[in-house]
């Protein structure tokens, strides 16, 4: 069986590697924009490596091809010269023509009996051939001998296969002569070929700088339809019901936002529907009940009259909340700047309650509906809590209100329950001391359609704290 790793090394690993992530996570774009000019960047840098990588393998070819050719002439120059002299002339020729990356003999026996079958000895023995008008010329890559310098001009190494030609020479003495030419074509550098790294570089830079300006540009406009969408959105999030996305950009985006416009139109028109037929319930109610009101108050037993009367009261102011629960607080009010401490400094002037607030905080929403909203806190604070406190203030990302009574707070198990509609604090409560439960439900129903979040807590003191938290735009 494999050996295991220690449970603390093995955690140990795991951590270093979440780190690992997350520094890579770090420094990945964040935006759709960002990683869109990052591929940019990264394209035009590959790009510009497998450009220089075939440009270096060409170069390399045409330079071999050149140092090529310059042996062919200068081998075809000393052939007939050799030919033509005597036995001590021909070896000063060969030792005269020699230097550190080709050496030429003079020899009574070939160095190569055949031509090999790679390409560059297959050249090089053809085009001897075709100089010369011969074609008793060999040439091959074999292993370079160990008595030849392995190092070149500048002390770069040279390839561990060298060329050797070997053509056979007519001298005037009728003997045997072989011409053996041993070279490595100049020196060999692996890999690339050597290339002026400061203008390449300069030339990277420049090119990266331009893509990244004209990506950056074109990446803002690519992306701005996706940022109109997500304020809208956003805006349709705290029941903005007029947000709409123009429908520009790329046709994905025009879809999205000819759908999402779409979207907007249903849900207002089912809003004012909605609201139309609660309108139209609430007058039919209201006939009944004021007829069955008269005829209560046409009974003679008092007893009985009060009961009915008490009853179609409460039915009333029933039939009232929930018209106004349904609306959402929004009627036909705009969204628009509103401003926090003006707006609970007087709804705390207006019902008595102490108020203590942070100045210039505002947030679009509809100022009506947050009185409504934070003026059912305050009253129930206020009916129930013996006062009330009204705190404004603000944290990073949003607005804090908190309202905060000195009574007898809820259960803990039933905080939650509260903003559910015709909830009371109090089950023996009627509509005269406790309402009909609606006001912590409209309430909610208001601040979320605001983007926002409401809390009950009880305060370790005594009493209740409601706490409610608001998107600001300053």
């Amino acid at each position: 069986m494999g050996r295991r790793l220690p449970v603390g090394r093995g955690c140990n690993a795991r951590r270093a590697e979440r780190r690992m992530m997350d520094r890579f996570r770090r420094l990945f774009p964040d935006t759709l924009a960002g990683r869109f000019v990052l591929l940019l960047a990264v394209a035009i840098l590959a790009a510009n490596l497998i450009g220089l990588g075939v440009l270096s393998l060409q170069k390399q070819r045409f330079d071999q091809q050149v140092i090529d050719d310059r042996w062919i002439e200068r081998i075809a120059t000393l052939i007939p010269a050799m030919e033509s002299v005597d036995a001590d002339i021909r070896d000063v020729i060969a030792r005269e023509a020699s230097s550190r990356s080709a050496r030429m003999r003079i020899e009574d026996r070939p160095l190569l009996r055949e031509t090999s079958t790679d390409s560059r000895s297959i050249s090089i023995a053809r085009g001897l051939a075709e100089t010369l008008g011969r074609d008793d010329v060999n040439a091959a890559l074999i292993d370079r001998p160990p008595s030849a310098d392995t190092r070149g001009p500048r002390g770069e190494p040279r390839a561990e296969r060298v060329l050797a030609v070997t053509i056979p020479l007519s001298t005037r003495d009728g003997q045997a002569r072989w011409l053996n030419v041993i070279t490595d074509g100049g020196p060999q550098r692996p890999g690339l070929v050597s290339v002026n790294s400061r203008p390449f570089l300069t030339f990277l830079g420049l090119s990266l700088l331009c893509v990244l300006g004209v990506g950056a540009v074109f990446a803002s406009r690519l992306t701005k339809p996706l940022r109109q969408l997500s304020q809208a959105a956003q805006a349709a999030g705290r029941g903005d019901r007029s947000a709409r996305v123009p429908e520009a950009g790329a046709r994905e985006m025009r879809e999205a936002a000819r759908a999402f416009n779409a979207m907007q139109a249903e849900i207002s028109q089912f809003d004012a529907e909605r609201m139309r037929m609660l309108a139209a319930v609430g007058h039919d109610l209201r006939t009944p009940m004021t007829s069955l009101r008269i005829r209560a108050e046409m009974v003679d037993d008092e007893e009985q009259r009060d009961a009915m009367v008490r009853t179609l009261d409460e039915m009333t102011v029933m039939a009232d909340g929930l018209v106004v629960y349904a609306k959402d607080g929004r009627d036909a009010e705009n969204v628009q700047p509103v401003d926090l401490d003006d707006l609970l400094g007087k709804l705390c002037e207006d019902r008595g309650a102490q108020y203590n607030g942070a100045s210039g905080i505002q947030m679009m929403g509809r100022r009506v509906a947050l009185g409504r909203a934070i003026g059912n806190l305050i009253d129930n604070a206020m009916r129930y809590g013996a006062g009330a406190t009204v705190t404004l203030s603000r944290d990073p990302q949003s607005a804090v209100v908190i309202v905060e009574d000195c009574g007898p707070g809820i259960p803990p198990d039933r905080l939650e329950d509260m903003f559910h509609p015709f909830t009371r604090g109090d089950d023996s409560r009627n509509v005269e001391t406790g309402g009909v439960g609606l006001g912590l439900s409209i309430a909610r129903t208001i601040i979320l359609a605001h983007g926002g979040r409401i809390t009950l807590e009880n305060r370790t003191e005594g009493g209740l704290r409601a706490t409610v938290r608001l998107q600001v735009i300053r």
